[in-house]
């Protein structure tokens, strides 16, 4: 669940927060960063109250500030999911933080680019929706955009979150649902990536709409980077069309790199690196790799104890990790290519040892010869990195 682009100011942040796993799934990401959070309480549920509640004791577990706006539903042509919609959207355009972040995932963005197309949108509709977008002179964010609903609920899992259901996720009256619960599983059958290639599609589409040029320069506008002269717009949008994963274009201190049709923020250059022994602290700070491991001990799950000393080494070349007893042992640039993980970000990545055995690797996980048996004490780490979103 990472991305390199450069994230908004904590302290102007609120995340919309309903209480579903995807939003506190979300907040759980951003809860150490100063957020705030906003429940928008629509009262077309029964249970709109407890859910309110749960934000509540949620919010007050974790030590982030929570407004609740209560909203008023009115039922127009367009259906009841679009007005309560609306009423959210209104509720975010009059709170007082300038950016409220979303929990939209890959899921919910390839759902909404198939549901456009029913109804006949254009290039537009077919866009789907964007990472970051305007509502009024507000930004809305979504940093899960490019994340599946299953990581999503892999995340929630490993870090044993709460969260509530809604009961009308079931009602396929509702077109969203619908497409979700009924014609969603079809696709797959034929299609297993259909989700990730629709949200890719919407991207081209969204490059087809708003032009070349003025979508890197939005882009670069977005990221706080200086806007560049047409010359040198034209150079970059050349180098970036005629390049692969290895290209790199550095602008206004930061480098734009290029990793499946998509541009990149890249903003640091890599500093030098020497292995480094953990010695058992529940943090680790490793600010030449632009971040910290983090360390849990938990039962029947993580790297079994008795697999120590570990070590923290970079990518040398040729590693190798099994991480599903089930499957062969495979190469980790098969898996960072399976797992959609940009070449650079590969080789900054901290690996952890024990004696020349590779054990773990952010995002792929633990090697099955040293995964903690069930009932047995084990030690889950956690790698944050300062440009996670």
């Amino acid at each position: 669940m990472a991305s390199s682009r450069k994230r908004p100011s904590a302290k102007r942040i609120a995340v919309g927060l309903s209480g579903g796993i995807d939003s506190v799934v979300l907040l759980h990401q951003l809860r150490d960063r100063g957020v705030s959070a906003i429940h928008v309480h629509h009262g077309l549920s029964p249970n709109a109250d407890a859910w309110a509640d749960f934000c509540r004791k949620l919010c007050k577990r974790w030590g982030i500030p929570l407004t609740v706006r209560r909203v008023s539903v009115r039922r127009a042509a367009k259906g009841l999911e679009a007005a309560a919609r609306d009423a959210r959207y209104e509720a975010f355009r009059k709170s007082p933080f300038s950016v409220v972040a979303l929990a939209h995932n890959l899921d919910d963005q390839a759902e909404t680019v198939l549901m456009n197309l029913l109804r006949g949108a254009g290039v537009r509709g077919a866009s789907g929706m964007t990472e970051h977008g305007r509502l009024g002179a507000k930004t809305l964010w979504r940093p899960l955009l490019g994340t599946s609903r299953r990581e999503i609920e892999s995340y929630a899992r490993e870090h044993e979150l709460r969260w509530i259901e809604d009961e009308s996720n079931s009602n396929e009256a509702l077109t969203r649902n619908f497409i979700r619960r009924s014609i969603g599983p079809l696709l797959e059958q034929k299609f297993p990536q259909w989700k990730r290639n629709l949200a890719r599609a919407a991207r081209h589409f969204a490059k087809k709409g708003a032009g070349q040029e003025e979508l890197l320069r939005s882009f670069l506008h977005s990221r706080g980077l200086k806007a560049p002269s047409q010359a040198k717009l034209a150079e970059m949008l050349k180098q970036l069309a005629g390049g692969g994963a290895r290209t790199l274009v550095e602008h206004d201190g930061a480098r734009l790199r290029l990793y499946r049709s998509k541009v990149l923020l890249d903003p640091e250059s890599p500093a030098e690196f020497s292995r480094q022994e953990w010695k058992g602290e529940p943090l680790l700070k490793l600010p030449a790799l632009g971040g910290e491991l983090r360390f849990r001990k938990v039962r029947g799950k993580g790297i079994a104890l008795e697999h120590q000393p570990l070590s923290v080494r970079l990518r040398s070349g040729g590693e190798r990790l099994q991480p599903d007893s089930r499957r062969p042992r495979r190469t980790l640039k098969n898996l960072f290519q399976e797992a959609g993980v940009p070449p650079w970000q590969r080789e900054r990545l901290p690996l952890l040892f024990c004696g020349d055995d590779l054990v773990w690797v952010p995002g792929l996980g633990i090697d099955a010869r040293f995964q903690a048996t069930r009932g047995a004490r084990g030690l889950v780490p956690e790698w944050r990195s300062r440009s996670k979103f």
